[in-house]
């Protein structure tokens, strides 16, 4: 709290600095106060990502088109990752410095159903990305660093075609993707269907050095150069109509259909330094996957004061893969599973002014889940592993309930408060008896917001919110199934602390989280904006992997297991800054003439700790020490040409995860540059590259597990550079 306390301090004074030296002033609402709150959102709809940043009753970022086209980006992930505070690692985007699960991903603001896959999202199917400091009762309380919400495409009134297609850098050859949107009206009906067609062929290289107990018990060091190749294909596709009932009412199904096929490869040099090493197993995998789903929403508004909007949804996910390791060329274990994910969602919410500048919203949000799963793993002769557990089809039940009051109030022009209480229940149940599943978790979430603007005519405000948030186990995570190491099959057979086998807990509780959030926003002329925020949470039921030697049923050796467990209580607070805007306003005395050169930084500073370890470095999973992005982007008229990069860095750290072990991280680079240049008023060209980041994974560089008694894991990452050529055009 002293870490808050002093950056309190520091940010008086800028509120009394920007008052003095704000650059111009909003425009005036016409027609005098405005009636209410919920036509208030609709007029925002229609303004820029500045403008909607700014009108929000919460701390948010909104980033629109000029974001999402700057670099010709061919997936989603490959945006969020230069977004001010975001990273992108295994598991998808992150904030905060948080791993994943502590960040939620919304579709719509949906929570985004199991197996959705961001990377395979075309960014020329959103229409904006709203990066959430903090968790509101409309929104799922399950977003402990925060919430990233995707807004796809809508459709719209007037008739439009845009079409995009691109080549990228492969192994061997080139690779396509094209991107297909169109929109439709007649009379009340307007239909948006957008369409993307994507490939994909990467390769990675791993150096993995080893320091672990070898086949005979004894120390042992080796040394493996792996090679990794990932390629595939996909489709997805969003079909949106619209229905003008009335004035006063509106009927709308929104789709989205996705699906890929894909298949990975890793081939390994191996070389022995000391002893009778381990080695890992080449291996080769192969799969599909598959989303849809559908919502239908009604909105009714009984008068300018009532409006109630009505939601149902269903969502399908299917998914299939094959896992085979490979010694001397031939399987020594295959791995084959089927998963079935299917789901109703039915929410709805009434609004009711009360007053000019104040509305009451309650509503509720249901989920019924139903996940089957099955899963068979045999050895070279194909004998089931594990007779007890293998084959056996495992069928899940999840049942989310969520209850919420709102209450937004614009209490004066400088004062606008957003209060809100939500109930969320989730109740899980298998109904495989030989492994049951039973977990129940409910969180009561107060929430509050609160803005303070230091003058209405000017464009500077505080804003500050406390929240209750948690972040609930995942289904696989409560499971107790359990999922023998690769590299120790022989259950006869001790394996290492470094080689583990993986098992669920189905006592898991979820973490819950009592958060902080203060911020000071500056809106400068030109779409520019300084901001400088600090947030501070307090996590009980920190829920970590602890590994342990025991005696299990299924082994006839002591097995060395890796389980999820609530582990202890931690704090973490952190100071992130973001700077944009043009390098005219910014610097006047130093490019003041410069008014075609936009700057874009940002700086993010964090710490946690875990009580039940001591430090140093006892920091939550993933959350580096700080990170930065500094970006730019230049007009030069007479070419045409717009020209522009991106540096983003994370630096390297220590994370001590148990007594016994460590994690060490390298710093990471990425480096993000393109061009573009018009070549008619409704055609353009545009090349991109970047270096040091990985399509689907963490960052070039380093990771090593470390243990206390010198035994260890080295992983060096490294994927070439990628280049992308793409031309939009509209039709």
């Amino acid at each position: 709290m002293n870490f808050i306390l002093i950056t309190l301090v520091l940010l008086l004074p800028l509120g009394a600095f920007a008052q003095d030296a704000g650059l111009g002033t909003p425009a005036e609402p016409t027609g005098g106060p405005q009636p209410s709150v919920i036509q208030r959102v609709e007029i925002v709809a229609r303004q820029g990502s500045t403008e909607l940043r700014r009108a929000a009753s919460f701390a948010k970022q909104v980033y629109g088109r000029e974001e999402l086209d700057r670099y010709g980006d061919t997936n989603a992930l490959d945006v969020m990752r230069r977004l001010p505070g975001v990273n992108v690692d295994t598991g998808g985007p992150r904030m905060r410095g948080l791993g994943a699960g502590y960040t939620q991903i919304l579709i719509n603001g949906d929570p985004a159903p199991p197996g959705f896959n961001l990377d395979q999202l075309s960014p020329s199917q959103i229409e904006r990305i709203e990066v959430i400091k903090a968790s509101t009762a409309e929104q799922s309380a399950q977003a402990v660093a925060g919430s990233i919400n995707v807004i796809l495409k809508e459709s719209s009134r007037r008739s439009l075609s845009t079409l995009r297609l691109g080549l990228g850098s492969g192994i061997d050859r080139p690779l396509g993707n094209l991107n297909y949107s169109i929109n439709e009206s007649a009379g009340p009906f307007s239909l948006s269907l957008p369409v993307s067609l994507f490939e994909w062929n990467r390769q990675i290289r791993n150096l993995v050095d080893r320091r672990m107990a070898g086949t005979n018990g004894q120390p042992a060091v080796s040394e493996q150069l792996g090679t990794g190749t990932s390629g595939g294909w996909g489709y997805n596709f969003a079909p949106r109509l619209n229905y003008k009932v009335s004035d006063e009412q509106t009927l709308s199904l929104a789709t989205f259909f996705q699906k890929g096929f894909w298949n990975y490869r890793t081939d390994y040099v191996n070389r022995t330094v000391s002893g009778n090493p381990v080695f890992d197993d080449d291996a080769t995998q192969g799969g599909y996957w598959e989303n849809r789903r559908g919502n239908l929403t009604w909105i009714n508004r009984f008068s300018e004061d009532q409006r109630i909007e009505i939601k149902a949804g269903v969502q399908q996910s299917r998914s299939a893969f094959d896992l085979r390791n490979l010694r001397a060329g031939a399987t020594i274990l295959q791995t084959a599973g089927l998963n079935q994910d299917d789901a109703v969602t039915q929410a709805g919410k009434y609004s009711q002014l009360l007053g000019t500048s104040h509305t009451l919203t309650a509503g509720w949000d249901l989920e019924n889940r139903n996940r089957q799963e099955k899963r068979t793993t045999t050895n070279g002769a194909g004998d089931a592993l594990l007779p007890s557990f293998e084959g056996q089809p495992f069928e899940a039940q999840m049942r989310r309930q969520a209850y919420y009051i709102q209450d937004e109030w614009e209490i004066s022009p400088q004062w606008q408060l957003n209060l809100g209480l939500r109930n969320e229940r989730i109740a899980s149940e298998s109904s495989n008896a030989s492994m049951p599943v039973v977990n129940v978790s409910s969180v009561l979430s107060p929430l509050a917001h609160v803005t303070y603007k230091f003058d209405p005519q000017s464009r500077d405000m505080v804003r500050a919110s406390l929240t209750r948030s948690y972040k609930a186990p995942g289904l696989n995570a409560l499971l107790s199934r359990p999922v023998i190491n690769a590299a120790y099959i022989n259950t006869n057979q001790t394996n290492t602390y470094l080689a583990p086998d993986r098992l669920g807990n189905p006592a898991l509780s979820p973490e819950l989280a009592t958060g902080l959030d203060i911020a000071y926003e500056n809106y400068l002329s030109n779409d520019g904006i300084f901001s400088v925020g600090i947030f501070h949470r307090n996590l009980t039921n920190v829920v970590r992997n602890l590994t342990e030697l025991r005696n299990v049923s299924w082994a006839s050796a002591p097995r060395w297991i890796t389980q999820p467990q609530n582990f202890s209580n931690a704090v973490t607070s952190g100071l992130e800054f973001e700077l944009r805007g043009r390098a005219s306003d910014l610097m006047p005395q130093l490019m003041g003439n410069a008014k075609a050169l936009n700057l874009r930084t940002s700086l993010s500073l964090y710490s946690s700790s875990i009580a039940a370890l001591p430090g140093p470095n006892n920091r939550l999973d993933g959350q580096q020490p700080w990170s930065a992005n500094l970006g730019f982007d230049q007009r030069i008229s007479d070419m045409p040409l717009s020209v522009g990069g991106n540096l983003s860095i994370t630096p390297g750290y220590d994370t001590r995860q148990t007594a016994e072990q460590w994690l060490k991280r390298s710093s990471a680079k990425g480096i993000d540059l393109f061009a573009m240049m018009p070549l008619s008023p409704t055609m353009s060209l545009r090349a991109a590259a970047s270096a040091g980041v990985q399509q689907f994974g963490p960052p070039n560089g380093t990771t090593q597990i470390l243990l206390s008694n010198g035994d260890y894991t080295r992983t060096d990452r490294y994927a070439k550079p990628q280049l992308n050529l793409t031309l939009d055009m509209r039709l």
